[in-house]
């Protein structure tokens, strides 16, 4: 089935999301392990995607571990180092194809009050076609019911969406409704999968 539109995950597909690289960088990373030994940091960060407040969930946590108190905070108050760099290849291959009146959808994991942060700093997040946002929506990857409001939000038979996701589990969800898929490893294997789908031209998947 012709794709009709595409969708991208944003961490580690449009931005690289590496928070254990922020902490050793700036606690070194003996304390970085202790620290996430200690404090489940990742789980954290789930509520606030499941859409509870950014900044009233990370100050909570923190002060339930007075011992790490001041590095859990980094989290709110250095978010957007921790969500760093962007990645070059991909945003091009989004901005080439809306170029191209391909519509491009946006399909994360994200809260809500550090998305629309983040979009004040990377512009090409606000150059999608349609977002849905975990933390908008209050439903998660890999779960089915985001899907689903994708589905019937945008109206397009699953099996022409054409989704990018880092994690296989989002993957696996989508692929089982019917949607085409592609395990992002690398923008330049996503640009090859663009150019095979005759969504993009070589030239123009650089």
């Amino acid at each position: 089935m012709a794709v009709k539109a595409v969708v991208f995950d944003i961490g580690n597909v449009l931005i690289e999301w590496q928070p254990e690289r922020y902490y050793d960088k700036v606690i070194g990373e003996d304390r970085r392990r202790a620290m996430f030994e200690e404090v489940d940091l990742h789980g954290m960060n789930d509520l606030v995607d499941q859409g509870l407040h950014f900044t009233d969930t990370i100050y909570a946590w923190a002060e339930k571990y007075p011992k790490w108190r001041e590095e859990i905070r980094m989290w709110h108050d250095k978010w957007i180092e921790l969500a760093a760099p962007e990645i070059p290849h991909s945003v091009r291959l989004q901005r080439a194809l809306r170029g191209k009146g391909v519509p491009v959808f946006a399909l994360t994991n994200f809260g809500v009050q550090n998305f629309d942060y983040a979009t004040t700093v990377y512009p090409f997040l606000n150059e999608f076609d349609r977002h849905y946002v975990s933390g908008r929506l209050q439903a998660v990857k890999p779960h089915v019911p985001i899907y689903q409001m994708v589905e019937e939000d945008c109206g397009l038979s699953p099996d022409t969406l054409l989704f990018t996701d880092d994690r296989l589990e989002n993957i696996e969800t989508a692929y089982s409704r019917g949607w085409q898929t592609h395990h992002f490893e690398g923008a330049q294997g996503w640009a090859d999968r663009l150019v095979k789908e005759g969504l993009l031209t070589p030239e123009e998947a650089v």
